[in-house]
């Protein structure tokens, strides 16, 4: 069993940064694809990013390129997403997802076993 719990979400005005934290449970960490999603009011819960296990391989949606990284410590059983240049169409709560151990990569939200509670993120105009 995996536990997720996420952290440093906030009020931001457009153009600042937010860093958000996953703490997971479970030795198996290392071999695990981890993602982030977020869901804004009124719509469908949508992929952002994602790592690989030993954190070599990121993936990431196309409107958060450029803007949004994904990073991971396994010494330390933390993912992280460092989000720059917000805008307001950023905003929603985000949750940090977990691939049963071994699994490779996908960006489906069914294709993640494990859940944080989530964190919101508003950014305001």
């Amino acid at each position: 069993q995996v536990q997720l719990v996420e952290s440093g979400g906030g009020l931001v005005q457009a153009g600042a940064s937010l860093r958000l934290s996953c703490a997971a449970s479970g030795r198996a960490f290392r071999r695990t694809v981890m993602g982030w999603f977020r869901q804004a009011p009124g719509k469908e819960r949508e992929f952002v990013a994602a790592i690989n296990g030993v954190g070599v391989s990121t993936y990431y949606a196309d409107s958060v390129k450029g803007r949004f990284t994904i990073s991971r410590d396994n010494a330390k059983n933390t993912l992280s997403l460092q989000m720059n240049s917000l805008k307001p169409e950023d905003t929603a709560v985000y949750y940090c997802a977990a691939r049963t151990p071994g699994t490779i990569f996908t960006d489906a939200i069914a294709g993640y076993d494990y859940w944080g509670q989530g964190t919101q993120v508003t950014v305001s105009s």
